[in-house]
């Protein structure tokens, strides 16, 4: 085999090397990272969760930050580069700066060591498993996973910060171990994967939690799996209402936990009234730092009030105004729901939805139909994602029975041309929501941030 000499080259080798996109097991992610070596010799902070993890990382990112420290992020999915899921010092690293690390991982793989080597200082409790013999056929996620393992491993760096994608028993990110894990909010997502209820769910995503060690939990009702583990191993667990908690009015908020308490705290820049939690549970995971990481007041205002992640309810000023969600389940898409509800008077609202097709479409439109009054579908570009056309059959079927004249369903090849159609139907006043995968917002910032003026305005 010829080398990969671009970042594109080689994904799309990973994309080769296993029949399955997902294939969940740490063995051999664990065994390729014990050929390299890999660990961390400054703090790690891993988040699992449902909804949240995206934006409690991108805060405590943006708080340890302002205060002066330099850190290391591993985030996914990307919206529209895969250089977007490796932040260094709060930038996306280039795409030159991966390519040794994708080559080191590739000579690992291919090493016919089988001999189990003593796991570095602050390896993964998972080293002391059997070594593997020969060549490991990774999945592209495990693959990309571990170069940006090695990446931030030998950055210089004072704080890392992993994001769980899938659950946390069997995700990549659990083969490094963690000095503090935090869990967000719990719901109904991947059941095919972690279950069919929060109890099972919760207890794939209580996996990353380590003895002895700080565990977060920012989910104000925490499945009962998830608190029972903790006592199991004897982690060192912090319950939002418990051990740590947040009041607040109109103009600014307070924090208090062990021994401690923030007051005159900014609202975060990421909108949305389940933000609040978020940051609550990222100042947790700080605090609980505090001896190897201390903070400020400041440093938490200043990181809030700065803090940027894209996507995330981001409202984009024009006319029409532009919503940018990737809400892509129940509970993620009803709080876009009351985010919308409290934005205030819209004569009308247009939504532009693309979705996977394991996704549970019948409730996410639940959610959202009373408050759009017309759709655009879209083909989204993966094999896992509804057509626009059985996405339109599934908005007709939710819109079925309401009263007054049913909302237009249009059907588009893409989201950026579904945003396009949109904003030309739309009058000035109107609002245009895009929502219901990575994929869609993603779909609609290839260009650029769009900056919608009416046709008819000028």
């Amino acid at each position: 085999m010829t080398t990969p000499t671009t970042l594109p080259d080689w994904l799309a080798h990973c994309a080769r090397l296993h029949p399955k996109t997902m294939d969940l097991s740490l063995e051999r992610t664990v065994e390729v990272a014990r050929r390299l070596g890999i660990a961390f010799a400054v703090p790690v902070i891993t988040v699992a969760g449902t909804n949240g993890k995206g934006s409690t990382c991108a805060m405590i990112e943006s708080i340890a930050r302002h205060a002066g420290y330099r850190t290391g992020l591993y985030q996914k999915p990307e919206l529209v580069h895969f250089e977007e899921r490796c932040r260094i010092g709060g930038e996306p690293v280039a795409a030159a700066a991966l390519l040794p690390h994708f080559v080191a991982v590739e000579q690992a793989r291919l090493s016919p060591q089988a001999q189990a080597s003593p796991p570095p200082e602050g390896a993964s409790p998972a080293w002391g498993g059997p070594a593997l013999a020969g060549e490991i056929a990774l999945t592209q996620f495990e693959f990309s996973t571990l170069a940006i393992a090695r990446l931030l491993s030998l950055a210089a760096l004072d704080l890392v910060i992993l994001e769980v994608g899938l659950g946390g028993r069997f995700d990549s990110v659990n083969a490094f171990d963690t000095d503090c894990a935090v869990i967000t909010s719990i719901a109904l997502d991947h059941m095919e994967y972690l279950g069919t209820d929060r109890e099972a769910i919760g207890l794939e995503k209580a996996q990353v939690m380590r003895p002895g060690k700080p565990a977060i939990v920012s989910d104000p009702l925490p499945p009962a799996s998830v608190v029972a583990h903790a006592d199991a191993i004897g982690a060192d667990l912090w319950l939002v209402g418990r051990d740590f908690n947040h009041r607040g009015d109109r103009q600014q908020w307070a924090w208090s936990g062990r021994g401690r308490r923030y007051h005159a705290l900014s609202y975060p820049a990421l909108r949305g009234a389940n933000q609040l939690l978020n940051a609550a549970g990222a100042i947790a995971a700080l605090e609980a730092l505090r001896v190897r990481l201390p903070i400020t007041a400041q440093a938490i205002r200043n990181g809030l009030a700065m803090v940027e992640l894209p996507g995330r309810f981001q409202i984009v000023p024009g006319q029409p105004a532009l919503v940018l969600d990737v809400a892509h389940n129940p509970q993620a898409v009803a709080a876009l729901a009351v985010n919308l509800d409290a934005m205030g008077f819209f004569p009308r609202t247009h939504a532009v939805f693309g979705a996977m097709r394991d996704k549970d479409i019948p409730e996410l439109l639940a959610k959202m139909a009373p408050l759009v009054d017309v759709w655009h579908c879209c083909e989204l570009p993966t094999a896992r994602a509804a057509t626009a056309a059985e996405l339109a059959e599934q908005v007709q079927a939710a819109l079925a029975g309401r009263r007054g004249a049913p909302a237009p369903v249009h059907t588009h090849p893409s989201p950026a041309d579904a945003l396009r159609q949109a904003a030309a139907a739309a009058d000035p006043a109107d609002r245009i929501v895009v929502f219901g995968s990575f994929y869609t917002v993603g779909g609609v910032l290839k260009e650029g941030l769009p900056r919608l003026s009416a046709p008819h305005l000028g």
